[in-house]
């Protein structure tokens, strides 16, 4: 009998279907590596599991997230929390709402140093009264309002400086069914500052008249507030919005379609109000071609240091850049002509968005999973996962000399039993296999992510990559493969692969795992020091897998022994 080939803690070749010894059955139905909880944790903070996952829907894979992080609060509530903060202040997520959701967690079920620590961290992770908004829903899922708590959001109101507070209460007034009304009345915040005592008081009793002239005296915010809404006249409205520095949530509705009043807004609107107007202020005809609106937008939205301060994150940016360049919302009728200038604008800042990347000059192969499962949004955007993947390849395109991108694709007739020759899946164009994508550094977002939408979906072998390298003598220091690891269709796994071709071409290649959704699985082993799993659309993580591919690595036999 052939007993290996029946049993081995080391196959070289071992169907996806059939799992290797610390695999686990993924969602698919095929085996990858279950990643740790920690691991887990980053991919939430960081893609959230809004909408789910093409295999599985938004609650389960909530309530799997969720159990991780209680797990991970369980081994180390003080490790959680600093994680937290640092994905959240570094401006690494999308979203701030599943750090918002992390920390309530650890403020209700963790130890009394990780309560501690969560409620402390409080003003650094829910920096805007919107955050607090959240973390008020989120944290009455997990404990009472108890003295801690009442004092951790008295202390956000009564250590924030009053003119920055002023602009929170005036902007974010609710959200989710809590007001800044509610908050202070549970929370109960006292104060000898008579600037802030007159502010808090307009915000519990905004019916009082005299509650309401106090603030206005004390706060050109609210003096201005309450002009605005009191008239009717367009003129009148610009020189109060010039002259009390307004944001466009005071004014009212019917103001809002007139030219003026934008132009009159745009000149102290913050970088993400502008990037989520852009579609507004054109079709009113304030951006237009060589206007000088669609200059000093384009100038903004690429200055490096107003993107950093603002935190505004690579895939805001790339959803931006989509919807504005299609002229024609995702929702209501609203169409527009988009300005090129703004357009090119938008595609300078993504790259910009990204922590600074030195080229590592490695040879380097990107394959990217544009597979069925990679056709649903990705952290709560309109953004389809395998389009996030294609613009994450693009910023390495343009840093790096040496680099080939494929995808695995398949054409229309591709049928499961005619992919194999000699035993190993098929590499070349056609059926179910592996394709060069046509990505430029010299192509815009809106055209890479055109250029991947209109492949033909089908299985997805992660091996391929290796094969194909393999079989052309490749040299390739590094494979990155964009993944939601939600595979199953191969007769080998991509680490037998990958250490077939470190055999065979004695170079001790490294494999970098992209995941694109917030699922438990990798196909990456974690026991092997030369493959790494990243969480997609990290902003820090171009940089995180150009450091890894940049450390002295041994020989094949060095790291064999």
């Amino acid at each position: 009998m052939k007993y290996r080939a029946l049993f081995a803690t080391r196959k070289t070749q071992t169907p996806q279907t059939e799992g290797l010894i610390g695999m686990t059955e993924n969602s698919a139905g095929g085996y990858a590596y279950p990643v740790d909880n920690w691991t887990r944790l980053a991919r939430f903070l960081i893609l959230g599991s809004e909408g789910g996952t093409y295999y599985i829907g938004e609650r389960p894979l909530t309530v799997e997230n969720a159990l991780s992080v209680k797990a991970c609060i369980e081994e180390d509530g003080l490790r959680v929390v600093q994680t937290v903060v640092e994905i959240s202040t570094d401006g690494r997520a999308p979203k701030n709402d599943p750090a918002l959701f992390v920390l309530a967690m650890a403020a209700g079920l963790g130890n009394e140093d990780t309560r501690k620590a969560a409620l402390a961290a409080l003003p650094k992770v829910a920096r805007t009264g919107t955050h607090l908004l959240h973390f008020a829903d989120f944290v009455e899922g997990f404990r009472g309002w108890g003295r801690g708590l009442k004092r951790a959001v008295a202390d956000w109101y009564l250590k924030m400086d009053s003119e920055r507070l002023s602009l929170q209460l005036v902007k974010y007034k609710q959200r989710d069914g809590w007001s800044h009304r509610d908050l202070l009345r549970l929370a109960h915040p006292k104060t000898e500052e008579a600037d802030k005592r007159a502010l808090l008081g307009w915000t519990v009793q905004p019916e009082n008249a005299e509650r309401v002239a106090e603030a206005a005296d004390k706060f050109r915010l609210i003096d201005g507030m309450v002009r605005i809404q009191n008239t009717e006249n367009v003129k009148d409205a610009v020189e109060i919005i010039r002259n009390f520095s307004l944001p466009r949530e005071v004014v009212p509705t019917e103001l809002l379609n007139e030219q003026e009043i934008w132009n009159a807004l745009l000149v102290d609107m913050p970088m993400t109000a502008m990037i989520r107007n852009l579609a507004k202020m054109t079709s009113i005809g304030l951006l237009a071609t060589g206007s000088d609106a669609a200059d000093y937008i384009a100038d903004t939205i690429r200055n490096p240091a107003v993107i950093r301060k603002a935190r505004v994150h690579p895939l805001t940016l790339l959803m931006a850049q989509k919807t504005y360049a299609s002229g024609r919302g995702l929702r209501g009728s609203l169409s527009w002509a988009p300005v090129a200038s703004v357009i090119d604008a938008l595609d300078d800042a993504f790259y910009t968005s990204f922590k600074n990347i030195e080229p590592t000059g490695a040879r380097i192969m990107l394959a990217l999973d544009v597979s069925g499962s990679m056709a649903t949004p990705i952290a709560g955007s309109s953004l389809l996962a395998s389009e996030a993947s294609a613009a994450m390849a693009l910023v390495t395109a343009a840093t790096e000399k040496h680099v080939h991108i494929v995808g695995f694709t398949a054409d229309e007739n591709w049928d499961a039993g005619v992919h194999f020759k000699g035993g190993l899946p098929k590499y070349n164009i056609g059926r179910a296999g592996l394709v060069p994508l046509p990505i430029s550094a010299k192509q815009r977002l809106d055209d890479v992510c055109k250029s991947v939408s209109g492949l033909t979906f089908g299985p997805t072998d992660c091996a391929l990559p290796m094969l194909y390298a393999m079989d052309k003598g490749l040299k390739i220091d590094a494979f990155v493969i964009y993944t939601d690891s939600e595979t199953w269709f191969g007769q080998i796994h991509p680490v037998e692969a990958l250490r077939r071709y470190r055999e065979k071409a004695g170079i001790a290649a490294k494999l970098i795992v992209v995941g694109m959704t917030s699922n438990g699985f990798s196909i990456a082993d974690p026991n092997d020091a030369g493959m790494m799993d990243v969480v997609g659309f990290d902003s820090a993580a171009p940089r995180v897998i150009a450091d890894f591919m940049r450390d002295s690595s041994p020989s094949y036999e060095e790291a064999a022994e």
